[in-house]
């Protein structure tokens, strides 16, 4: 192994390591300086056993960075700000550029208006251009304005099948020089990547700015759970029914802020597919990182896919030689693990997850008993609390002229959607091997039920073709709408007018069963108040069924041309016949194929125009592309500390607020402070798009900041919706509109919370929206670990309860003015305990959640990029 600097030889203990640390201890010792990464750093990581529990920070540099374009649109802006900045203030703007690779995917998440047609991925892509035209210009102008910076054009794929199927280096060759792939991302489904044995997560998309720049992350170092699968899958059962096994399972070990290894002879009987979609879930399951590592299982992979020979041969190698690779053939070591899990594969049975959350799993033959106890249970997660009378009602409406009806738990959409599912060829052509057992059988699936396939690459396409099935999923309204995220982050597009009057108007629970992995209150569609996820395969089967209150082995799904009743088990393939189709569809030259876009465009991105120049022209005009307010203040010194001083509570939360809650991406409600934002400045509603498209325009997305429609809010007295109470007044308004009547009448605000604050996607938003409406801090029993991050990079304070006490035991109602003395820099430590004190003349003692010195640095300065752009300028 061949490194830029060393500091001294890895002795024969680093051996018994997970292989997930021994990638930290490779960046370690390649990056260490004695400066950013010290020699004791590298100690750390090496005496991973020892240190890891005591939550040591260690620095880490990854090989690259990948964006998507939701994500990557504020990240350019921001760097186009510094820009600006850096030159006020005296400095060279070309210093602000990526000093490792960018990798930038516009995946350019598709709304679902065009379904069930054969032209919907053309009529949706020309609609999506039309909408973003300005966004895509503005990532086109950063491809060529900024270093090191690859754009993969609209229409190739979702960010992390493109990132698995061709982006992926596993091991980089930096001029003779080799060393593993590693990365962050700024979406929190970035670990699908770690199916392929390349070492990454998902990160805020402050802190991968950050590391664009070359600033080096600060992290814990984490303990390792070896996860050991044993034996092989059943026939009949999907990798999505054990990724929701896992991740039920390790949801309730409690893994958050922690890496999980597979490991084990079963994980070598599993595909690259199902390892990837394991992997995706990830931030599902609350890991950090489910880590795969590199065996022959992923050699194969990477030949399928089209990368040369050689450069196989080279990666193979270079693990071998530095222990990174595993051999299923030979004896094996045991690594050390902070913790063990077991599962033997061929325990696992079919399911699905919901009503509200991923890791709530339901063994399908249970689904129906299960949501019987939905309507009966009181609202909550496990609950819609409908009255006894009124569960069987029956709405009957007329759908485009023609009769229909409707039930509480009746499907209305159902979406084939997401890279977690439809990066695995077994899953997606045995959805179509249901819907051709089905059409043969003469079933049809209601025409009301809005039916989507949104792949992750055109490969899928490629393969469906090649098989034959691609029209038996057309025929069934399974029609392509675009290579993009869709209804799995709330791109649904509008229910038919008919079938939202039926929903709305009596109160019904309608539902959603998507091939997704996310599927929280209010993320899918307004109108769905049940969202599952399923298999693709499973999928297809719900919308011939057209209600999840079904049990599948005791009633049929429809009625066979001949008259016969059709179960689940007449159009269900066997795990032979998949594999058959597998094998003969799915071809290398297919991937080659298909990413020769990346080089070559597509004629819609060919011909869009992109403006010129180092810097940015911001247009003062524009509701997609704003110059945000972070940098314009900005002094060469830093501010310091900031105490918080009586501060009203902005919002008081309970448990499992979700970044979706925070700073939603779905459509733009048209009530909403957004929207009107919108409106005066002449956007008609059709024009609205969503919050993910306009995250370049930090206008709206203050305003779109706890703006979800479910969002409880306990100041409401059991209201759902994006309100709050001024407390001053008692008036009940827009949680936007109290915020800046805070900021008008010159208060500083905090936000009470519960446990797993901020889970969800690894939204930056969700941490500049709260600093942009005047959030000071956050004080929450738990915080999830991306968010946490996020809320120190924007230079808020995080702090959590002390254990068994949270806003209710300690007898808060949100009323009270707070204020929070903090310590002079060098008296903070990571961790310490700080009190906080209320008008009311009650205190309490919180734990200040910044986890390492680097995070007191960036707080100081106000930011974690405010202290980057003073390292450039002062250099």
């Amino acid at each position: 192994m061949r490194y830029r600097s060393q500091c001294f030889h890895v002795p024969g203990c680093a051996d018994t390591l997970p292989y997930s640390i021994r990638y930290l201890l490779e960046a370690a010792i390649r990056n260490c300086d004695n400066f950013q990464v010290l020699k004791e750093d590298v100690e750390k990581i090496l005496d991973w056993e020892k240190t890891a529990p005591k939550q040591v920070e260690i620095p880490f540099k990854p090989a690259r960075v990948i964006l998507q374009d939701f994500t990557g649109v504020p990240a350019v802006v921001d760097l186009a700000a510094m820009r600006d900045a850096i030159a006020r203030l005296g400095g060279d703007p070309d210093r602000i550029n990526p000093l490792v690779p960018v990798d930038l995917v516009i995946d350019h998440s598709v709304q679902v208006d065009v379904a069930r047609s054969a032209n919907a991925l053309q009529s949706n892509m020309e609609l999506e251009f039309s909408r973003n035209k300005e966004r895509f210009a503005f990532l086109k102008w950063g491809a060529k304005a900024f270093k090191n910076m690859l754009v993969v054009p609209p229409g190739s794929g979702i960010v992390h099948q493109v990132n698995l199927e061709y982006l992926a280096r596993v091991v980089f060759n930096s001029g003779g020089i080799l060393y593993p792939d590693t990365l962050v991302g700024t979406d929190s489904h970035t670990t699908m990547i770690d199916g392929l044995g390349v070492a990454g997560w998902g990160v805020g998309g402050i802190e991968a700015e950050a590391a664009m720049l070359g600033q080096p992350m600060s992290m814990v170092l984490p303990g390792v759970v070896g996860f050991k699968l044993n034996g092989k899958l059943r026939t009949g059962v999907t990798a999505t029914d054990l990724v929701l096994t896992v991740t039920q399972m390790l949801r309730k070990m409690g893994v958050v802020g922690k890496f999980v290894e597979f490991y084990g002879k079963g994980m070598s009987e599993l595909t690259l597919a199902d390892r990837a979609t394991i992997a995706n879930m990830s931030p599902e399951y609350g890991a950090t990182m489910g880590f795969f590592p590199v065996d022959r299982v992923t050699l194969d992979y990477l030949r399928m896919t089209g990368r040369d020979e050689k450069k196989v041969e080279e990666i193979e190698a270079y693990l071998r030689a530095n222990n990174l690779f595993v051999d299923h053939d030979e004896p094996q070591k045991d690594n050390a693990y902070s913790a063990y899990l077991e599962l033997d594969l061929d325990t696992v049975e079919p399911c699905i997850s919901g009503p509200k959350r991923p890791h709530d799993r339901v063994m399908l033959k249970d689904m129906k008993q299960d949501w019987q106890g939905c309507l009966d249970n009181k609202v909550g997660f496990k609950g819609f609390s409908i009255p006894k009378e009124q569960q069987d009602k029956v709405v009957k409406f007329t759908f485009e002229g023609k009769p229909a009806e409707m039930r509480h738990g009746s499907v209305v959409i159902a979406a084939i959607t997401s890279c977690t599912n439809t990066s695995n060829p077994s899953v997606m052509l045995g959805a179509g091997l249901v819907a051709k057992k089905a059409t043969e059988l003469g079933l049809e699936v209601k025409p009301w039920v809005k039916t989507s396939l949104a792949p992750g690459s055109g490969v899928v396409t490629k393969y469906l073709e090649k098989s034959g099935l691609d029209k038996y999923l057309d025929k069934q309204g399974f029609s392509l709408v675009g290579y993009g995220c869709t209804t799995c982050i709330g791109n649904s597009g509008d229910l038919h007018e008919d079938v939202a009057t039926a929903i709305a108007a009596n109160d019904m629970v309608a539902s959603a069963v998507l091939s997704g992995n996310r599927n929280f209150e209010g993320r899918v569609h307004p109108l769905t108040r049940a969202n599952y996820l399923a298999s693709p395969p499973l999928v297809v089967a719900y919308a011939f069924a057209g209600t999840v209150n079904i049990d599948f082995e005791k009633e049929p799904i429809g009625v066979g041309k001949d008259g016969k009743n059709v179960f689940l088990r007449d159009i269900w393939p066997s795990s032979e016949e998949v594999a058959e189709v597998v094998a003969s569809s799915v071809l290398p030259e297919m991937f080659q194929s298909t990413y020769k876009a990346i080089t070559e465009g597509n004629s819609m991105w060919n011909s869009l125009g992109a403006p010129a120049g180092a810097q940015y022209e911001w247009d003062p005009n524009s509701t997609y592309v704003h110059d945000p307010p972070f940098f314009k203040t900005m002094t060469k010194d830093p501010p310091g500390v900031r105490s918080v001083k009586d501060a009203f509570c902005l919002l008081n939360f309970g448990d499992s607020i979700t970044t979706d809650h925070i700073s939603p991406a779905g459509n733009i409600n048209k009530d909403s402070p957004a929207a009107k934002f919108l409106m005066e400045r002449g956007v008609q509603q059709k024009d609205f798009n969503s919050y993910g498209s306009r995250r370049g325009n930090d206008e709206i997305m203050a305003r779109g900041t706890f703006a979800n429609i479910r969002i409880v809010n306990k100041f409401l007295k059991g209201e759902v919706g994006p309100k709050t109470l001024h407390v001053p007044t008692q008036e009940k308004m827009f949680i936007y509109d109290a915020a800046m009547k805070y900021k008008e009448e010159g208060h500083d605000t905090i936000v009470l919370a519960g446990a797993e604050y901020g889970s969800g996607s690894s939204r930056d938003w969700a941490a500049k929206g709260p600093f942009l409406q005047g959030v000071k801090a956050v004080i929450a029993k738990s915080f999830e670990r991306i968010h946490r991050s996020n809320l120190v990079g924007m230079g808020l304070i995080p702090l959590c309860f002390k254990e068994g006490e949270d806003a209710d035991t300690l007898g808060l109602t949100g009323f009270e003015r707070y204020s929070i003395d903090m310590p002079a820099l060098e008296d903070i430590k990571p961790g310490m305990d700080i009190t906080v004190k209320t008008d009311s003349g009650k205190e309490f003692t919180c734990v200040l959640r910044f986890d390492t010195q680097v995070e007191l640095t960036y707080f100081s300065h106000g930011g974690i990029l405010q202290y980057v752009l003073r390292q450039l300028l002062n250099k």
